[in-house]
Parts: C-alpha cells; sequence; structure tokens
C-alpha cells in the first residue's frame, strides 16, 4: 500500500510538467482493495482491471521501473509507451489487461475463466471494476454465463458510490446483492472497510468457496475516491460533494491504519522506516530510469496490431 501511495504521490508532483501526456485515475483511498485481493490470491491466478489501474498493476508486479516509463511514453514502458496510465498490463505476474472503457475488461475476465476451466489448471481469475460498470449490459451477461458454466472468477466491486459525479442512489434501484445474485448462483461477501487486512481475510473466505463449490463470487468493497474522477486534484469545489467527508475519511486512511496495527504489533518504527524510505529510494530510481529511457521510435505504432490501413 505504501508503494501504491508513494508512486501516486509522486505522480502528482510531476504531472502538471507536462511529461506524463496520459489521462490519469488516481488510486489513494483504495489501496486497501487491492493490496487484500492480491495478498489472498496465489502468484498463479489471474487479475484484469479498469482504467484506475495503477494500484492492480503495482500491487501484482511490485516494480516501478517500466511503470513509470510508461506513464512518461517511453520504449522501456510495460506496452512500450502505447499504453498510458489506462491499459496497464503485466501478462507474465498475471495482470493480463486493463480496460478504458467501463465494463470492458469484463467478459475478458470470463474468456479467462472459462479457459482455465477447460484447461482444469487451478487458476483463479478476479476482475476490478467499479460500481458504474454494473449498469452496462455486458456486467449482466458475463455474469449470468459464469453462474451457468459455474467458472471460477471472482467479480471484484470497488464501491465508492460514485459513476464520475453521479451517486449509486440516483442511478441503481438494485440494493440487495445477495438475493440478485444469488439467483445467479453467486454468492456474495461485502465490506465497508479501510483495513487490508480484513479485505484480505475476506478474500480467502470468498476463494475457499469458490474452490468447494466451483462456483463464482460476488466481493463489494466500499471505499472514499480521494480526488477528481481523472486527474491529479481535488474536486470539492466541484458542486456534487462537500470537503466534510473527505476529512471524515482520513481517520480511516488504510495506511493509517495498517501502520497502527503494526506498531500495536510491536514492529519497530525503525523497521517501518526503513521499508518506507527503501520504497522511496526505488521510486526516485525508476524516475531517473523513465526520464533517461528513449521514446519509442515512430514504426513501434505499426507493431502489435492486427492491420493498419
Amino acid at each position: 500500500m505504501f508503494l501504491i501511495r508513494r508512486a501516486e504521490e509522486t505522480i502528482q508532483k510531476i504531472y502538471p510538467g507536462d511529461e506524463m501526456k496520459t489521462p490519469m485515475h488516481m488510486s489513494i483511498g483504495e489501496e486497501a482493495i487491492v493490496a487484500g485481493v492480491v495478498k489472498a490470491l496465489t502468484p498463479h491466478d489471474q487479475v484484469l482491471g479498469t482504467y484506475r489501474s495503477h494500484a492492480l498493476y503495482l500491487a501484482k508486479t511490485r516494480e516501478t521501473n517500466h511503470f513509470f516509463a510508461e506513464m512518461f511514453g517511453k520504449a522501456d514502458g510495460c506496452a512500450r509507451g502505447k499504453a498510458g496510465s489506462m491499459h496497464l498490463s503485466a501478462p507474465d505476474k498475471g495482470l493480463l489487461c486493463c480496460s478504458a472503457i467501463v465494463g470492458g475488461s469484463i467478459p475478458v475476465a470470463m474468456g479467462a475463466a472459462f479457459a482455465n476451466k477447460y484447461k482444469n489448471n487451478g487458476k483463479c481469475v478476479a476482475v476490478f471494476f467499479g460500481d458504474g460498470a454494473m449498469e452496462e449490459g455486458v456486467f449482466w451477461e458475463t455474469i449470468n454465463f459464469c453462474g451457468l458454466k459455474r467458472l471460477p472468477i471472482l467479480f471484484i466491486c470497488e464501491d465508492n458510490g460514485l459513476a464520475i459525479h453521479t451517486s449509486r442512489e440516483t442511478r441503481q434501484v438494485f440494493n440487495d446483492d445477495e438475493k440478485l445474485f444469488g439467483s445467479f448462483g453467486i454468492k456474495t461477501f461485502e465490506e465497508n472497510t479501510s483495513d487490508p487486512e480484513i479485505v484480505y481475510s475476506t478474500t480467502k473466505k470468498a476463494l475457499n468457496h469458490l474452490r468447494s463449490t466451483n462456483s463464482p463470487c460476488f466481493l463489494r468493497f466500499h471505499y472514499y475516491r480521494c480526488l477528481e474522477h481523472v486527474g491529479v486534484n481535488e474536486d470539492f469545489d466541484a458542486g456534487y460533494r462537500s470537503r466534510q467527508p473527505f476529512i471524515a475519511w482520513q481517520a480511516k486512511d488504510p495506511l493509517v491504519i495498517q501502520k497502527e496495527k503494526l506498531l500495536n504489533t510491536g514492529v519497530h518504527p525503525d523497521a517501518i522506516c526503513k521499508m518506507e524510505d527503501k520504497i522511496n529510494k526505488q521510486i526516485e530510481d525508476s524516475i531517473r530510469f523513465a526520464k533517461d529511457a528513449p521514446f519509442p521510435d515512430t514504426t513501434e505504432a505499426y507493431n502489435g496490431v492486427f492491420s493498419c490501413v
């Protein structure tokens, strides 16, 4: 979580200089969800995400050289500078893809889960999405097929209660997950917490259920989105929410919670500082690496595509 937070705080500082020419959808506030879920999965399990992809990429890979190089559009980026912030991937680490289309990665995750069941390789798929994606038709088509075929998949709803600026209450009439998804043969889990250990234990319960019953699970984790929908700034002057909930949320900051838990269990403050210093240095080194890396040749635009007219 500290790696994710520090990486994004670094982006906040650099982004106004216009060296990173990619839209930024920041993950500050949701670190506990990604960290807890990825920790519960095995290294062989697969994940897919949304345009808010930084946290998932960093949690699954823990590397920052190729991450920052991609932010700068460099040839050493994880997609050779062509993906930007919204389409990060690391297939060798199990991050199959992220998509800028709302709900776009959900049917792809279904395909991966179907392939895993067909191959009988024991891999599980976890697909991350916001609560707004639940209003896409493809979400329900996927839910139906996964329930019907009993695929090894976890649906991870990162619910901040907003679809950009619109609250969930003004968008969705359905509100009973257990009844709704139960009709598809899918067990539900829900937590309103910033504690990564609770996210971890909840995900473990879901995985145990999935593997013992061969049926999918739907997990809803509530969190507070600290920054604007797209960008690196606050947006409390936009008129759709006030600063007061943000002030209240700061007491539930997942990094604050976990640091206090570590201290209370006897971890020495120096040990925590040593870990933080190591991560800070890693990010500083990666920024230098990314800035020094070359831009891709113009011919790179024609690589990895089906056809060019």
